[in-house]
C-alpha cells in the first residue's frame, strides 16, 4: 500500500513527530511538509483506497475520521500538495473540498496547524472540522 495509515488517535504524534524531523534535517526551515485535507463524502471506501494506492507515495502519511482525510506529504510544498490534489480530483472525476498548510510556514506546532486547518476548512467551506478540536489550538 502507498502510504502508511495511522489511527486517527496518533494524529497529533504523527504531526509532531514530522515538525521533530523537519527540525532536525532541514537547516534552511523551508516548507518542510504539507499538510493536505481532503473531504471523501460519497465516496465509498474501496474506491477511496484504490486511490491511496494509485496517488501517494510510501513515504506519505494518511490519517482519517470518517470521510475527512488527512495528508502529511513529506518534503512537499504546497505546489506538490496542490498536484496530489488534482490527482485526487482526476482519479474520482470530481472537485473536492481539500485545504492544505505547510510547516513551519503555516504554524510552528501541531496545535497552531490543526486549528488554522479548522479556522480556514470552516471559513472556506462552511464545514467545521470538529474531529480536531482535542489537538487545535484556538487561533
Amino acid at each position: 500500500m502507498a502510504g502508511i495509515h495511522f489511527s486517527f488517535e496518533n494524529f497529533k504524534q504523527l504531526m509532531e513527530l514530522n515538525i521533530g524531523i523537519s527540525d532536525r534535517l532541514d537547516e534552511n526551515r523551508a516548507e518542510s511538509f504539507t499538510l493536505l485535507y481532503c473531504n471523501f463524502s460519497g465516496i465509498p471506501v474501496d474506491i477511496v483506497d484504490a486511490s491511496l494506492l494509485e496517488i501517494l507515495r510510501t513515504s506519505d502519511s494518511i490519517v482519517n475520521y470518517e470521510s475527512d482525510y488527512f495528508f502529511v506529504l513529506p518534503y512537499t510544498d504546497k505546489y506538490g500538495a496542490g498536484i496530489v490534489k488534482k490527482m485526487f480530483d482526476e482519479f474520482f472525476a470530481k472537485y473536492l473540498d481539500s485545504f492544505m498548510l505547510s510547516y513551519p510556514a503555516d504554524g510552528e506546532t501541531a496545535e497552531e496547524i490543526f486549528g488554522f486547518m479548522q479556522d480556514s476548512v470552516s471559513t472556506f467551506y462552511k464545514y467545521d472540522l470538529h474531529c480536531l478540536d482535542r489537538f487545535a489550538k484556538k487561533i
